[in-house]
C-alpha cells in the first residue's frame, strides 16, 4: 500500500528526516515512537503535502502511484487521511456541512455522482451509529467549543465517513485524558479491516494499550533506527528511547 524509501526532508533548509524507510501492507497498524525533534510529525507532513516541507530525496508510493507528486488535495481523494494533533475551529461552518462537501469532493475526484441530501444524511447517520455518537453532534460547528474528546470524536467520525485507505494520526493522544484516548482507540478499532491500514504517531505508550500495533518503529534522528512487535514498546516504557 504505502513504501517509503530513502526518504530525506527539509525545513527552511535544515534537514529533519535523514533515510526513513517504511513499507505498510493492507489492514497493517503501525506504530512510529520516537522522542520529541525525531521526526516524526515531519514525515507525517511530508506524507500529506503540507507546505512549507522540501523532499531532497527519496521516493514515496502510494497504491502503486508517486505520493510526491500529488497536491495535498489529491492525495486526500487517493485515500489518505490525517488526524491532526491540534484540530482547528471553523467558526459558521456545521460539522454537516463540511462533511458534505468533503465527501462529495472525494466522490467527484473518483468519478462518482454527488451524494443527494437524503442519501448523504442517511450515511452520517450510520456512521453516526456505529460509532456511538449523538446525532444532535453533527449540528455543531467544526470544533468551536469542543472539548479535547470532542475533538478526536469528531476526526474519528470524519475518517469514518471519508472511508481512506490508510489513516495517519500524528501524536493524535497529546494531552488527552483517558476517555479521550479511549474515543480514539474505539474508533481506530471499529474501523479496522484487511484492506484499511493506519500509521499511528506517537511518543507514549498509553494509546498503544488500547490499539494493538502489528509493528512498532523508533523514529530517532531522523531515521528508523529500530522495528519489532509489541516488545518494543515495553523497552521504551522501561528505558526510554536512550538505548537505541
Amino acid at each position: 500500500m504505502l513504501q517509503i524509501k530513502n526518504l530525506h526532508a527539509s525545513v527552511e533548509d535544515k534537514e529533519i528526516l535523514k533515510g526513513v524507510n517504511l513499507t505498510i501492507g493492507p489492514g497493517e497498524i503501525h506504530a512510529v515512537m520516537g522522542p520529541n525533534g525525531a521526526g516524526k510529525s515531519t514525515l507525517a507532513a511530508v506524507l500529506t503535502g503540507r507546505p512549507g516541507y522540501t523532499v531532497t530525496e527519496g521516493s514515496v508510493t502510494f497504491m502503486g502511484k508517486d505520493l510526491l507528486a500529488m497536491a495535498p488535495e489529491e492525495r486526500a481523494w487517493a485515500g489518505l487521511f490525517l488526524s491532526f494533533q491540534y484540530p482547528i475551529e471553523i467558526p459558521g461552518v456545521t460539522i454537516t456541512a463540511f462533511m458534505k462537501a468533503a465527501v462529495n469532493a472525494k466522490r467527484r475526484a473518483e468519478g462518482l455522482p454527488e451524494l443527494k441530501a437524503g442519501e448523504f444524511l442517511k450515511l452520517q447517520k450510520e456512521k453516526m451509529a456505529f460509532l456511538k455518537m449523538k446525532q444532535e453532534f453533527a449540528k455543531r460547528e467544526v470544533n468551536v467549543g469542543f472539548s479535547g474528546g470532542e475533538k478526536k470524536r469528531n476526526e474519528i467520525f470524519q475518517m469514518a465517513m471519508l472511508d481512506p485507505m490508510l489513516s495517519i494520526l500524528d501524536e493524535t493522544d497529546s494531552g488527552l485524558d483517558v476517555d479521550a484516548l479511549r474515543i480514539v482507540a474505539d474508533g481506530v478499532n471499529a474501523l479496522r479491516s484487511p484492506e484499511k491500514s493506519a500509521i499511528i504517531v506517537t511518543h507514549y505508550h498509553k494509546l498503544l494499550e488500547y490499539v494493538q500495533p502489528d509493528f512498532v518503529h523508533v523514529l530517532k534522528d531522523g531515521a528508523i533506527v529500530k522495528t519489532g512487535g509489541r516488545e518494543l514498546i515495553g523497552a521504551i516504557e522501561s528505558e526510554g528511547f536512550d538505548q537505541f
